[in-house]
């Protein structure tokens, strides 16, 4: 995984004035935290936030006046209409340290067409190294017959990823389709086609 590097401004502005301010000047309230260091409360810009948070457990370099460090994503408030970002939780990570994020399960292929796909998570739990985060795991589903079930445990991880998630916890499975009830047309038709074949019995 790519680092992106942000720039970082130390916040010495406290209170809902002030976060309200930042966000106007298009920035966004931050705080990092970890490693039992005291928190420090960041004021980042919010484009580049923004462009950092579409790929999941991102991993930020923040640099800037008194820090150098490296952070993933841990907690984000969004405007619940508009959607920017309000605040962002940043944990301090190292380089070599193992972390637990939950990354993305998706699927490739078809199953038989006889079936249908229940995927009952889209994301698992694994440990990883904090610089070299997966992102994502693929499952291919081509093919698979009514009654197949994949647990986290017959995920292929990448290499360096260990499974944090219990092996028998079912990611997906292949059900039956269920079985289409008549449309009220075709329910009317099929009444009408039996009345007939009864009317034309009766006058044999």
């Amino acid at each position: 995984m790519s680092e992106v590097r942000i720039a970082a401004e130390p916040r010495t502005t406290f209170g809902k004035g002030a976060a309200r301010k930042i966000r106007r000047d298009n920035k966004v309230p931050a705080v990092l935290y970890g490693h039992g260091t005291d928190p420090k409360h960041l004021t980042l810009p919010g484009h580049e936030v923004l462009l950092a948070l579409r790929t999941a457990n991102v991993l930020i370099h923040l640099k800037g006046d008194g820090v150098d460090e490296l952070a993933l994503p841990k907690g984000v408030q969004r405007d619940p209409i508009k959607g920017f970002v309000e605040h962002v939780d940043l944990l301090l990570v190292k380089r070599g340290e193992k972390v637990t994020v939950d990354i993305p399960v998706t699927t490739v292929g078809a199953v038989n067409s006889e079936g249908l796909l229940d995927q009952q998570l889209v994301s698992v739990s694994v440990e990883a190294e904090a610089t070299h985060i997966p992102t994502g795991v693929e499952v291919d589903v081509e093919g698979l017959v009514i009654g197949t079930v994949v647990t986290a445990a017959d995920l292929k991880l990448p290499e360096g990823s260990t499974l944090i998630a219990e092996g028998e916890t079912v990611i997906l499975q292949v059900i039956a389709k269920p079985v289409e009830e008549p449309t009220e047309a075709e329910a009317a038709e099929a009444e009408a086609a039996a009345a007939a074949t009864v009317t034309e019995e009766a006058g044999e």
